[in-house]
């Protein structure tokens, strides 16, 4: 199974309570934790490690808090996965390391898993953190000469 993890989870979380209430000039920790439901240790931690990423800025006094760093039309989910998980990759193999797994010098599905690494990386990097704070809905895909099949269903928000 490919799974984020908890704290990648809550981070995302955290960033798209952010965009909905965009109108507050700042956030503090402890408005974020009660909004969300988080503990709030866990939320300082998210919300350290994301402003260290540069996705986060702060602003440190009485009115003080943190705001998104750009607009969430411009931060990639993949950037915010990145910062809370690492390089993003699928499999050992698929990653930029060399080294990591024993059977790399003779496995035969390397390239392929570095191939998948890639076409994942690429369809979330398309989404968007504004797409992640709305709802959102698949209405076509691409089929394998890469036409777009429409899927029944309406749409809100930007469409995938």
């Amino acid at each position: 199974m490919i799974r984020l993890g908890k704290l990648t989870d809550y981070g995302l979380l955290l960033m798209c309570q952010v965009v909905r209430t965009r109108s507050r000039k700042n956030h503090t920790a402890r408005e974020l934790a009660k909004e969300c439901h988080l503990p709030m240790p866990t939320v300082s931690k998210l919300l350290r490690i994301l402003h260290q990423n540069g996705l986060l800025a702060s602003q440190r006094g009485i009115k003080g808090g943190y705001v998104l760093a750009r607009d969430p039309e411009l931060i990639p989910i993949t950037e915010i996965i990145s910062a809370l998980e690492g390089p993003f990759a699928l499999t050992e193999c698929s990653s930029d390391v060399a080294g990591l797994c024993d059977l790399e010098p003779s496995c035969p599905l390397k390239e392929n898993q570095r191939v998948i690494n890639q076409v994942v990386r690429s369809a979330l990097a398309r989404v968007m953190l504004s797409d992640l704070a709305r709802p959102m809905q698949l209405t076509a895909i691409r089929d394998g000469k890469g036409n777009l099949v429409p899927i029944t269903g309406a749409a809100i928000g930007r469409t995938q």
